[in-house]
């Protein structure tokens, strides 16, 4: 039986999270008070505050980033300078400190220079599909990841389709299984693969479990790591919430990776928790997705989840003896790729608009969340007035009361160039995919909002001319069925006090 989301589950609230709340609010209070108490100084307080904004604001203005962005951060620390410069260390640019970045782009750079070029593939595509090529030059380009050819890929959804595969190949586990999540979660779906990775252990199998210790926030018992240690799990926590104005804080993994034995490869939207595979109803119907991929693109999974491993852990993983030969004769091309905040370099996004510049017939797209900036809306605009057959699926019911109508504030614009929206009407659609002309896809856990695009660690598989396209077309069909199509016409039907809200809460959508 299906649990409500009222339900207790029986996990208590992390009082680590409690501690570095209230600290941080400390801190915070320190800064305000200090401030209070040079009063008297009020004029050369004033003054060194606004020289400050005036130095910050510059900065941002020179600094690479979407305009969008930038713009909402000069307003607000012209408006107020003390906040705002804090607020701008805590939370702005996205990026992550030199020694830490240092780190991780060592860690990173390690494990991509073991992959093999595959220059072969990439001519063969050139010289098969010119067109699409481009986007996997650019994939290469951007991300350091090659294109890869005998290898397969298939696509599943929902989550309760996907499950018995994914327990079904973690069965099959000979020597190691890698797994990295945003959210682990206590519950039906995390204790069907545990009792397999404790199997798995007792047979003499290496097992790793790495997750994001924001994402995993009140989804744990406070001795989910110490029971999964004792029981010869490997488990590693990414970015673990301190007290601490800590500007990495905001810097969260986001990936959904799975690794087995070098030979299978998982990848998509779906977390470890049982909303994802609707054991538990939280936004209605939860519609995700995920990849299974085999064959020498595993390589490239495998390296990612080795640099996190190691920054996160300071362990070296030994690439070369965790690799698998094993071929997959399979026509078509895949490239999966990385992203994260190390650099100004954006595949996640830009594969994104490669497709929407390169399509001739349709691209249609799902995603939970469309907050995006004026270059990705003038990118979906351009292709709709072209002629394209651009359709995108959201939500109708969300998972964030102040996201969604962000995302509707969006939809005005494109519907007005001739975007087709429409709305998942059983509930929440977390699933992340482009499908375009029956010949390339991405999946992978790249929203379409500032988050993922700028802040978060991201990862996605690219395809090109097989069957797995097909199938993802065939899926986004199934899934118009259930939708409610939103034009321009009921959006304007809106009441005056709907529309007020978007307008102010897209203000702040870079923060969302």
């Amino acid at each position: 039986m299906k649990q409500n989301s009222k339900q207790k589950r029986g996990i208590p609230f992390p009082t680590h999270i409690v501690f570095s709340a209230i600290s941080l609010i400390v801190q915070i209070l320190f800064v305000v008070i200090m401030m209070m108490g040079l009063s008297e100084h009020y004029f050369f307080i004033n003054t060194l505050c606004t020289i400050l904004a005036v130095i910050m604001v510059f900065y941002i203005t020179n600094s690479s980033g979407k305009s969008s962005y930038k713009i909402l951060w000069i307003i607000f620390i012209l408006a107020v300078p003390i906040f705002g410069v804090l607020a701008y260390m805590l939370l702005g640019g996205g990026r992550v400190l030199p020694h830490i970045k240092k780190r991780m782009y060592k860690c990173e750079k390690k494990y991509i220079e073991k992959l093999p070029k595959n220059d072969s593939a990439h001519e063969t595509l050139r010289y098969s599909d010119g067109l699409h090529s481009r986007q996997a030059d650019y994939l290469r380009l951007e991300s350091g990841y090659p294109l890869y050819k005998n290898s397969s890929c298939e696509f599943l959804a929902p989550g309760e389709v996907f499950l018995p595969r994914f327990l079904e190949e973690l069965h099959k586990a000979q020597k190691y299984i890698y797994i990295e999540f945003f959210i682990i979660a206590e519950g039906k779906m995390w204790s069907a693969v545990c009792d397999i990775l404790e199997k798995k252990v007792r047979e003499g199998v290496e097992v790793k479990v790495l997750f994001d210790d924001f994402g995993s926030i009140k989804r744990q018992n406070k001795t989910f790591i110490k029971r999964l240690r004792k029981k010869g799990i490997e488990i590693a926590v990414f970015n673990k919430i301190r007290p601490s104005m800590d500007i990495f804080m905001n810097n969260r993994n986001h990936r959904k990776i799975v690794v087995i034995d070098g030979k299978v490869a998982i990848t998509g939207g779906l977390n470890i928790a049982d909303e994802y595979i609707n054991e538990l109803e939280r936004f209605g119907y939860w519609m995700d997705c995920a990849a299974i991929i085999k064959g020498d693109a595993v390589k490239s999974f495998l390296a990612m989840f080795c640099s996190t491993w190691e920054f996160t852990t300071g362990k070296n993983i030994d690439y070369t003896a965790h690799i698998s030969e094993e071929k997959v004769l399979e026509k078509g091309f895949l490239l999966p790729y990385a992203d994260g905040p190390l650099d100004d370099k954006n595949p996640a996004e830009g594969i994104y608009m490669q497709i929407l510049n390169s399509a001739h017939r349709y691209v249609y797209i799902a995603t939970p969340y469309l907050i995006i900036d004026n270059s990705m809306k003038e990118c979906l605009r351009l292709a709709a007035k072209s002629g394209i057959d651009v359709r995108i699926i959201t939500p109708h019911i969300p998972d964030k009361w102040y996201v969604h109508p962000v995302t509707q504030y969006n939809y005005y614009d494109l519907l007005e160039a001739g975007v087709r929206i429409y709305e998942y009407t059983p509930g929440f659609i977390h699933s992340k995919f482009f499908v375009s002309d029956d010949s390339v896809a991405t999946v992978g856990t790249v929203n379409m909002d500032y988050r993922s695009f700028i802040m978060h660690f991201e990862c996605g598989v690219w395809m090109c001319d097989n069957q797995t396209v097909l199938d993802i077309k065939e899926h986004f069909n199934s899934l118009l069925l259930q939708c409610e199509e939103i034009t321009l016409k009921k959006m304007k039907k809106s009441s005056v006090f709907v529309r007020l809200k978007r307008a102010i809460l897209h203000l702040f959508a870079p923060f969302m």
